[in-house]
């Protein structure tokens, strides 16, 4: 289940939302809440279920508004029908821009600029030590969510310049998967509890974000971003959904 190797609901409109106050954390309980985070936001399979139990056990030292989040989440998943969790997990994550999943997305949008985003996150993992595995992009929350976690000092340190550099994508996630009343919206909540306090110009851009979405000029991310492949392959999935 690893990623890693080493080397609104309709009609309804996100509103941004007030930023949380952090929690303090140590190293060692920030890893396990954002181990814990990772699982609970990959597809509901039978690894990720099968999973659930250990994260459980793993959150109920951590701080009760960390513990709660992530200890609920669990509780859903493990007391929800496994094929209606998947389909509710497609229709949120894959069917609606405004939850995606990957980082990048909110301040690139489908424009030539992300692929190098996309670049710079396989240049972080590789810093730390790791390449990413599977069929994810570089940017999926949860696969930086599994470096901070399991990358020793240097990959908590670089996977948390890579979530505070996407900070406000995080947020207008947070606010999207609230606006549907998602399941997954406390998991999103617990990881931004661990994350330094949101400044002023992030909640302007995640402001201006939840109104008008992420820049749109539609091209490929094959290669991310290698001008001989640009406008082949990935990122044209989408395209006529509509930001609200």
């Amino acid at each position: 289940m690893s990623r890693l190797a080493f080397l609104p609901r309709p009609g309804v409109r996100a509103k941004s939302l007030d930023p949380l106050a952090p929690v303090p954390l140590g190293d060692g309980d920030r890893a396990v809440a954002h181990m814990a985070a990772s699982v609970l936001l990959g597809y509901p399979d039978d690894a990720v279920l099968a999973a659930v139990p250990t994260v459980r056990d793993a959150v109920a030292h951590l701080p009760a508004p960390v513990r709660d989040r992530l200890d609920g989440l669990a509780a859903a998943l493990l007391d929800g029908d496994p094929g209606a969790l998947q389909a509710q997990y497609v229709a949120t994550f894959d069917l609606k821009r405004r939850c995606a999943m990957y980082l990048s997305y909110y301040a690139a949008g489908d424009t030539r600029k992300r692929g190098a985003a996309l670049v710079r996150f396989v240049e972080a993992y590789r810093a730390a030590g790791f390449e990413t595995t599977g069929d994810e992009l570089p940017d999926y929350l949860p696969t930086v969510l599994e470096l901070s976690a399991r990358g020793g000092p240097d990959g908590a340190r670089i996977a948390g310049a890579l979530l505070a550099a996407h900070r406000d994508g995080i947020e207008v996630l947070r606010s999207a998967l609230a606006a549907q009343r998602s399941p997954w919206t406390a998991a999103v909540e617990a990881v931004t509890l661990t994350l330094p306090p949101v400044d002023a110009a992030t909640a302007e851009r995640v402001a201006d974000l939840v109104a008008a979405g992420p820049p749109a000029e539609l091209v490929g991310l094959s290669g991310y971003g290698d001008p001989g492949t640009a406008g082949a392959g990935y990122a044209n999935e989408g395209k006529d959904l509509p930001w609200a």
